[in-house]
């Protein structure tokens, strides 16, 4: 079923700005033109966890635990994954959309530790409650959840992972949606994040590049008109301050191409090769073997 554009961008809206459940239910419809319509388009758009699962939480090259520890007088709780082999490894920072610390997140996080490092899916929600398990609610906290509390938290689990007796002693963040845009926030304000990758994120302030002293992969997608339109200007500046960074856009893909739980949106051909070279930035800005 290809869907009218029209519904991937009314969902796109929905997600970001994001409308009333009943607001996107009454356009939707509008679009769709019956209720049988606009219940197989939400099908298609809306997550679905359990198909998706890439790998299993009791996979046995891992070990997955919860993450609830005070790091500065900072607390922080997440999600846990190492791989089960022992060397001294690179740290990665998971971090998530704008519906929070969620299961699509932690197959991240193991597909992630699959790869040979020490990942930290973090629940950046923790100050306002965690997590909650209606996605709507999830993305109402975000509007009150300021910079510097992510700043904050993410300094802290930055700190934790360099720290840990498996450590190399370097770190990487990996974000998505606005998680990305919490990588490009994390990368001007902590000097010790040795390597950043932004899937469909927005830039930081733009005055702050001149501090960033991570490498930075920045991957966008074609068809998100209002990220792609940002990204002349944050190459400007990374440029200007002499930043090592690759920007890509991936051509005829959506916003959250690699979020595998949302049918229409996810393509599974850009997606490997984003993952690839997510994989292969973040162990070479690592060290990690």
């Amino acid at each position: 079923m290809a869907l009218d554009r029209r519904i991937v961008e009314l969902y796109d809206e929905y997600t970001h700005k994001p409308l009333d459940r009943r607001v996107f239910m009454n356009r939707l419809l509008a679009i769709a033109g019956t209720t049988a319509a606009a219940e197989a388009a939400l099908a298609l758009l809306e997550p679905n966890y359990a198909q998706a699962q890439q790998v299993a939480p009791d996979d046995a090259r891992i070990t997955a635990t919860r993450f609830d520890q005070t790091v500065d007088g900072v607390a922080l709780k997440g999600y846990l994954v190492t791989p089960k082999a022992q060397a001294k490894r690179g740290g990665v920072l998971v971090i998530h959309e704008n519906r929070g610390l969620n299961p699509h997140i932690e197959d991240i996080t193991r597909r992630m530790a699959l790869e040979g490092f020490t990942a930290l899916g973090l629940d950046f929600l923790t100050p306002l409650g965690g997590t909650p398990a209606d996605p709507d609610a999830a993305r109402a906290l975000f509007p009150q959840l300021s910079v510097e509390s992510v700043v904050t938290q993410g300094r802290a689990a930055l700190k934790y992972l360099a720290a840990r007796p498996d450590a190399n002693g370097k770190t990487g963040a990996v974000g998505f949606c606005w998680g990305g845009g919490a990588v490009n926030d994390l990368a001007v304000s902590v000097p010790e994040l040795a390597a950043g990758v932004v899937f469909y994120g927005r830039p930081p302030d733009l005055a702050k590049v001149p501090q960033i002293k991570a490498r930075l992969l920045i991957q966008q997608a074609g068809r998100d008109t209002r990220l792609v339109q940002m990204l002349p200007d944050y190459e400007k500046a990374l440029k200007a301050a002499g930043v090592q960074y690759e920007a890509i856009v991936y051509p005829d893909v959506d916003h959250a191409f690699m979020n595998d739980t949302s049918a229409e949106r996810y393509d599974a051909g850009t997606a490997k090769q984003a993952w690839a070279k997510t994989v292969a930035f973040l162990k070479a800005g690592t060290g990690t073997a």
